[in-house]
Formats: C-alpha cells, structure tokens, sequence
C-alpha cells in the first residue's frame, strides 16, 4: 500500500512527465476545452473575477478561463515541472499578466483566505488522498457566495477491481474516484452546498479511445521516446481497456460537480 506522500510524488512526476504532454495533449481532462466552458457557465464567471485553478497541470484551463471570460487566475499545481511549463505556455500565450502559477498542494492551498470567487478543478479531486481536506481548502479560499466547479471520474457503488487500484492506476485518476454522491457528500461536509451535478459518461470513454490511438501511433513513431521517459505502453494499453470495458459496464463514469460557499446573510439560488 502505497502513502499519500507517495501517490503524489508519483501522480506529481508523471504529470510532469513530456511523454504524459504527448499521450493526454495539452488539456489533460476529459471534455476538453468544451466541457471547461460549460464549467465555467455553472460558475457564472464575469469579467474581472478571480479564479483558482487547483491541480492545474500545463495550465489549459486556466489560459481559456483567463482568455475567454476576462478572468484572472492562479494555478496551483504539484510539480514543478509542470509549474514551469504552464508558465511558459502562458507566457508564449500573451497572458501572463492575468494568470499565475504556484508551486503547491491542493491540501495546503498556498492561497489567501476568502479570495476567490470561483475554484476549478478538472479531473484530479479523485486524486486527492484526503478529500476532505482538500475541500476544505476549496472552501477557506472562497469568498462568501462563491462556487467551486469540479468534473471527475465517477464510480459505481460496489468500486472498481484490483487492478484498477494500483498506483498505475492513481496516476490514470480511477484508484480512488468515489460515486457522485460521495463527492457531494465530501463538499456539503466542508461548508459547501452543491447546486449542480451533470453526468457526462461519454466524454471518459471518448478520452480512453483518444489515449489507446496515440499511444499506438507513438509506439510506432517514438517508441524510443516513450522509453526513455520510462512508458510501459503495453501496460498503458492494458489499463485502457480495462477502463474501457469499465466504462461500458457502467462502472467508471464522468461527472460535473458544482458547489457554493453559502453567504452569511442570504440563500443564493442554484
């Protein structure tokens, strides 16, 4: 059994990892820059609002937040690595005026209290080895009234079969992915009140497709590449068909989650 310290060394270099850039793209998240908008609507973000991005990665989402809905947004990520790349990614984007990256853990949020108005986070909250905490920190860094915005993986009730719980698998966010309800459950315990859920199943079956095509054409066209960057594309390939055949037996799932920080003095509608 592996610690937390562990899986997230581990989940922290191999997202930092260049082979991950090219097996997932630059938007590591199923739904892609669609779904993200979509999130972003939930969220209802206007002009000038401020956004944490926790477990940014490359930093796609927050450069669309920032570009697309004049949102200013800090990124906060794990890997230092991946820290420096959404920088320069953003920075080559022109934006770096309007979005910033941190070095952090989203269990030790290196940001202000009752700062933001909205906290993304795309398909790493089931990462987290302590959910509650981190939702806790969700919660402390929103002002009142504020939503977070999370889309996951999603799992039945009776959880997923061994295999689908190493520490390969921590990496591919399905180890420790929980039924939607238990998301809910673990914000509404932080202080949070959820106001939306949306399933989006075909979007996580639709990414495992993508990820099985590049990695085949990869084995063919950088095998080299993938060694050197300690790739197991056979064991890749295998997990993906087993998530596949998950997916098809309704077992793993893709989920948008919206929660708010209730304000003190009034009910906001949902």
């Amino acid at each position: 059994m592996n610690t937390p310290a562990e899986i997230k060394a581990c989940c922290a270099a191999s997202y930092g990892n260049d082979a991950v850039a090219l097996v997932l793209g630059e938007s590591y998240h199923p739904g892609g820059p669609a779904l993200t908008r979509l999130l972003a609507e939930r969220l209802r973000l206007r002009s000038g609002r401020r956004v944490a991005d926790i477990a940014a990665g490359p930093g796609a989402t927050a450069r669309l937040l920032a570009a697309e809905f004049d949102v200013s947004v800090d990124g906060v990520d794990l890997g230092q690595a991946t820290v420096e790349r959404a920088a320069t990614l953003t920075g080559e984007a022109g934006l770096a005026a309007k979005v910033r990256f941190h070095l952090g853990d989203a269990e030790r949020i290196p940001l202000p209290d009752n700062a933001f108005d909205a906290v993304v986070c795309e398909c790493a909250f089931c990462m987290f080895p302590d959910k509650a905490v981190a939702a806790a920190e969700f919660a402390r860094i929103l002002r009142p009234g504020g939503r977070v915005g999370i889309t996951d993986v999603t799992v039945a009730g009776g959880g997923l079969q061994e295999e689908l719980r190493t520490l390969a698998a921590w990496v591919a966010c399905v180890a420790d992915a929980r039924p939607l309800v238990e998301y809910a459950a673990v914000l509404e315990r932080a202080g949070l009140r959820v106001v939306h859920t949306q399933p989006h199943d075909t979007a996580i079956a639709r990414v495992i497709d993508e990820i099985d095509a590049r990695l085949r054409v990869l084995r063919m066209t950088a095998s080299a590449r993938l060694a050197e960057a300690g790739v197991d594309t056979d064991a890749v390939l295998r997990y993906a068909a087993l998530a596949r055949q998950a997916v098809a037996d309704g077992l793993i799932g893709y989920a948008l989650l919206v929660a708010e920080k209730p304000a003190s003095d009034r009910v906001f509608a949902g």
